[in-house]
């Protein structure tokens, strides 16, 4: 133990001394920003080099630009930064710093004059140029250099202003501390790149040991950027800041071509790191060289290896920062990756709170425990009652104090007898009244008035109970949408889970069989609801996503897994992307037949087969009341309803609930429609039933027909109604067969139809559900000599256990792993 002790002395003397050095590194930062950008150092040395850069000998454009692109950003930073051109200018020439005074000093007065202008972007360019040519004139003219080729130069100098201050204005933003940009478009880089070579330019003449600065900076930034971008990137800066530099020094012509290159081969060699890059400049200056004389190739192996020295000293902190705005790098996408995550989250946050917004609304809606009325409510009503009763009869008598003071229990109780009969429906029983005759004196006016309350008694507590079915309804569509947005905002935050053994065994499966994966996204491997994403290569596409790759994964998460979607890239060894998830355990094939009262050509009948998202299929038949067009309307609209709704995710009772409350209140006319709703659960063939006013249904399983029936009124005729759900369970080759009310009441000379229609069923030997519908539909019609006296509808469909087209793919070397 004491042996150990100075070990964790020494381990946490390390940790302090690093939180230190971090401590101080932060600071040192922090200190070189604010000196750099707050107090506008760093636009004083590029003011310094641009004031000095010259192209074409005489041509200066880069000065009163970047003067007027400050001007435009930053205006309290403008008078610092003419000061910094000017001695920038003065250690060049004096004819050079004497040209810059003039033109500075004209923009800035015509830039003052106008100031208050909206169209700034527009106007600040065209001072530059007018400011650069009338200052280049003034010159030439004093000099009588006035010829056909300064009138040349003049014009060059100009137009190079004007664009380099347009180029400037959306290179300036990006080295300020506060940018809110995520990405940089390939133009932003490009003028960030002409604006660095533009200030290189600036350091033409100065030279250390022989190796000048400016070929060692624009190497280093040739280095920094296909290290970061890559090939396309690295050979972009070398191409620019090459012709900007061979512009400012003939003698730097050739360098271009070292730049480009060693940008093209460094970035084409960033996956070797610092040195793969580094090795790319060194192949390049090599090449390049060899056309010189060996006098030049030493100078510019000089500057190489200073470049790449620099180019090891920065940190990795700013090459990965650089990263993170350049489209293409793996930084930016993990950048990337980290804001759409921060959205999701942000996203799924809001759906869920407007989620307990609406369980919260729910809860507050649910009267469920207002249904069940205690023995004090039912005392209260019938006290209420009896008042009511009492003010326009007893309120008058004279014999008021001695039934309700001296006789007040045997009263009451007669009255409430006489109340309970009457609320049953029933007379009042002869024995109470004689006993009520013989205890009141004006018993005849006291029934007449009950037999009137009573009236509007019922019709009060209906009006309650209405209240308080339309409450419950409300509170159950809030809580199916509080459940579907709870829902939402889980599949809102689906993260890419960490299945590590399977995802090696997938990994290793898809090696095995030569099919290239680039990226596998496992987000989740539950029984029933496996979903998978993955990148893969093909150099030519035949169906290897569900002929190869769904059975392999089906073989090793023991599920029959399929593709769910796919998109296949046109070209060879393309980048395609393949989702799979699992296969529903049963398939539905559905036939349907009809035909319009009197061979028309509007039934008044409409069917629908809905796919829902849960696994679900749904099938619907809605028989609007009579025939025609406006029996179409009614059922079509119904059935357009449930499909919205239950789209949603709503659970299908509260949908139906819904529907009936919406045709109800809809419109005053008698507009009714019957609703036959079967849900298959596609994972067991479990079917619910919905029948809303609808005829039975039947199953058919080998010989044996089951009824499936339920008595409800039709939608929309009354606002509350209860909506009972018949469940049964399916077998795989089961069919399901609905119809409307045209089918089922339609043979004629039939007594008992149910059995007629299990015998018809059993006599049909197809299984095909669009050939069932047809016979049963023409053997309908043919019961009635060929007459069709109303809407006949008849819906079919055929549950099969779900069999794979391919078969799974065995991984043998799976439990090796």
């Amino acid at each position: 133990m004491m042996s150990s002790i100075p070990k964790i002395e020494s381990s946490g003397f390390g940790l302090d001394k690093n939180k230190r050095i971090g401590k101080f590194r932060k600071r040192l930062l922090l200190k070189c920003k604010s000196q750099l950008f707050e107090k506008g150092w760093l636009f004083f040395l590029v003011g310094f080099l641009l004031g000095r850069a010259v192209i074409l000998t005489e041509v200066s454009p880069f000065a009163v630009a970047f003067l007027a692109t400050i001007w435009f950003v930053d205006r309290t930073k403008a008078l610092p930064t003419m000061l910094a051109i000017l001695v920038g200018s003065v250690s060049y020439s004096f004819t050079h710093s004497l040209f810059l005074i003039m033109a500075m000093t004209v923009f800035i007065f015509l830039a003052a004059i106008f100031k208050n202008k909206k169209s700034q972007q527009i106007l600040v360019p065209l001072f530059v140029f007018l400011s650069t040519i009338l200052s280049r004139v003034f010159l030439y003219s004093f000099q009588n250099q006035l010829t056909s080729y300064e009138w040349v130069l003049l014009a060059i100098e100009g137009v190079l202003g004007t664009v380099l201050v347009l180029i400037f204005m959306q290179s300036i933003p990006l080295i300020s501390p506060k940018r809110y940009k995520s990405t940089l478009k390939n133009e932003e880089i490009v003028c960030m790149i002409i604006l660095i070579a533009s200030i290189l330019t600036g350091t033409i003449g100065w030279e250390i040991y022989g190796a000048s600065i400016e070929q060692v900076f624009s190497r280093y930034f040739v280095l920094l950027f296909a290290f970061v971008g890559g090939a396309a990137i690295g050979s972009t800066v070398g191409v620019v800041a090459g012709l900007i530099l061979s512009l400012a020094s003939v003698a730097n012509l050739y360098q271009m071509s070292l730049l480009a290159f060693s940008g093209l081969l460094g970035g084409l060699l960033k996956e070797g790191k610092k040195i793969g890059v580094s090795i790319g400049l060194l192949v390049g200056t090599f090449l390049i060289g060899i056309y010189g004389s060996s006098s030049e190739l030493i100078p510019s192996l000089i500057e190489s290896l200073i470049a790449i020295t620099l180019f090891f000293l920065t940190p990795a902190s700013w090459s990965n920062r650089i990263s993170r705005y350049i489209p293409g790098t793996e930084e930016y996408t993990h950048e990337q990756e980290r804001y759409l995550q921060k959205v999701r989250n942000v996203t799924a946050k809001r759906v869920e709170q407007f989620s307990g917004v609406f369980h919260a609304l729910a809860k507050s809606f649910d009267t469920t425990e207002l249904y069940a009325v205690d023995e004090a409510e039912k005392r209260r009503e019938t006290d209420y009652f009896l008042s009511q009763v009492t003010e326009r009869t007893c309120q008058s008598c004279f014999m008021k104090d001695r039934c309700w003071q001296k006789e007040f229990d045997s009263t009451y109780s007669l009255m409430e007898e006489m109340k309970d009969d009457m609320e049953d429906g029933n007379a009042p029983n002869h024995k109470v009244i004689r006993e009520f005759e013989n205890h009141c004196v004006k018993s005849k006016k006291v029934i007449d008035v009950m037999r009137e309350e009573i009236t509007l008694f019922e019709a009060n507590r209906k009006l309650r109970q209405q209240v308080l079915e339309s409450k419950r309804l409300v509170a159950d569509q809030l809580q199916g949408v509080s459940e579907v947005m709870g829902d939402f905002a889980k599949e809102i935050l689906k993260e890419r889970q960490n299945n590590e053994i399977q995802e090696e065994q997938m990994i290793q499966g898809l090696k095995a069989m030569g099919i290239e994966l680039e990226k596998l996204d496992i987000y989740s491997l539950e029984k029933g609801n496996v979903d998978i994403e993955m990148k893969v290569s093909f150099y030519n596409y035949h169906g290897e996503g569900p002929k190869l790759i769904a059975p392999v994964l089906s073989d090793i998460l023991n599920e029959m897994v399929v593709v769910k979607q796919e998109d296949i890239s046109p070209f060879p060894n393309g980048t395609s992307y393949l989702a799979f998830g699992s296969a529903r355990e049963f398939v539905v094939t559905t036939g349907a037949a009809n035909a319009a009262k009197g061979g028309g050509f509007i039934s008044g009948d409409s069917y629908t087969t809905i796919e829902l998202g849960a696994g679900k299929y749904a099938m619907a038949i809605s028989d609007g009341m009579g025939n025609g067009k406006r029996a179409r309307e009614e059922s079509v609209e119904t059935l357009r309803l449930l499909q919205q709704i239950l789209q949603t995710g709503i659970p299908e009772k509260v949908a139906i609930k819904s529907i009936n409350s919406i045709l109800s209140l809809r419109t005053t006319d008698e507009m009714f429609a019957t609703l036959d709703l079967a849900v298959i659960d596609l994972h067991n063939a479990f079917v619910q039933f919905l029948k809303i006013g609808s005829t039975p249904s039947f199953i058919k399983r080998g010989e044996d027909v089951i009824k499936i029936e339920a008595s409800n009124l039709p939608i929309g005729i009354i606002q509350d109604f209860d909506v009972d759900i018949v469940s049964e369970q399916l077998m795989s080759e089961d069919l399901l067969i609905m119809m409307s009310d045209g089918i089922f009441d339609g043979p004629m000379h039939v007594e008992n139809t149910d059995m007629w229609m299990k015998r018809k069923l059993r006599e049909i030997a197809t299984d095909d559900p669009q050939e069932i519908a047809d016979l049963l539909l023409e053997e309908v019609i043919r019961t009635k000599s060929g007459t069709i006296d109303d809407d006949m509808t008849v819906l079919v469909a055929k549950v099969n256990k779900n069999k794979p087209k391919w078969a799974s793919v065995p991984m043998y070397n799976t439990k090796a792993l």
